[in-house]
């Protein structure tokens, strides 16, 4: 069975071009399925039926307690490589037709005010050494471009173009753009490629935007910590997270009058029905500062 859900993990990579990241979590829940069957005595794939479904979800919700959202999700991975197992011929029809996922209750993103982010970016500025550099344009380029971890920290070099004022990120054709930086973090690019990332790399063969203290490419806990850490120190409360900034971001935009696709755009969200919890958030906002005014 292993082998059929590493084949279905080859056809996301090569044929939709899925992050390594996504890719991992189908891994993880179909591993996770396969478990689940292999104590029923299922060892094929082509044996797989819906009260097979069914039971994966009961198990997940009545001894795993996995919360609404985990089983909303694992069971989109179980749909999606049903779907593939039918169009490979393994299965003659889908054993998820028909299965509905939990009602999963969605959470307004947390969004730092102006002021909030005014200083945290200004923060890393209190160390000119090259960490504070990388530091500063780190937390400029997110509110920037309310770019994703995964995008940020796959960012080469030759993403960045200084002439136009540009950055190029997102790995796959569908949420790959071309975004024109404001004058601060078009500032803090430069000085910490002129003055800090020089200082940090130990390879010059070395391709990475944003490295570490060891000059290797920044990870994405890497980078988790960094805002953690900065956030910390200006005493935010709650999870600060980066897509804290890309939340704050898009809200902030859509409050200064840009348009839903203008957004959509920045944010590369395929759909535009992702970017209208933006919409609503933004409201929000502008609602309670009318009723302080």
């Amino acid at each position: 069975m292993e082998k059929g859900i590493e084949r279905f993990l080859v056809y996301l990579k090569e044929n939709k071009k899925y992050s390594e990241n996504t890719i991992s979590a189908y891994r993880s829940d179909l591993t996770q399925l396969s478990h689940y069957l292999a104590s029923r005595e299922v060892s094929d794939w082509r044996r797989l039926t819906k009260p097979d479904i069914v039971g994966f979800w009961t198990d997940m919700r009545v001894n795993r307690r996995h919360q609404a959202s985990t089983i909303a999700r694992k069971l989109a991975s179980v749909r999606s490589f049903c779907h593939y197992l039918v169009s490979a011929g393994v299965l003659p029809q889908d054993p998820s037709d028909g299965l509905d996922s939990p009602q999963v209750a969605r959470r307004t993103p947390r969004t730092l005010s102006d002021h909030e982010v005014t200083h945290l970016i200004e923060l890393p500025g209190r160390n000119p050494k090259p960490k504070g550099l990388r530091d500063r344009a780190i937390l400029e380029l997110l509110y920037a471009t309310g770019m994703r971890v995964s995008e940020l920290t796959a960012m080469d070099l030759d993403d960045v173009d200084m002439r136009a004022g540009s950055v190029r990120c997102g790995s796959r054709p569908a949420t790959q753009r071309v975004v024109t930086l404001p004058g601060s973090a078009r500032e803090a690019l430069a000085d910490y490629l002129e003055l800090g990332r020089g200082e940090m790399v130990q390879a010059e063969a070395e391709k990475a935007l944003f490295v570490n203290h060891r000059g290797e490419r920044l990870s994405r806990q890497g980078l988790w910590l960094v805002i953690k850490d900065y956030a910390s120190q200006l005493g935010l409360k709650g999870n600060i997270t980066p897509h804290t900034l890309r939340h704050s971001a898009a809200a902030s935009k859509l409050r200064r009058g840009a348009n839903l696709a203008e957004v959509q755009h920045l944010l590369g969200h395929a759909s535009p029905t992702s970017t209208q919890v933006y919409a609503r958030i933004a409201r929000a906002i502008q609602d309670r500062d009318a009723e302080l005014r």
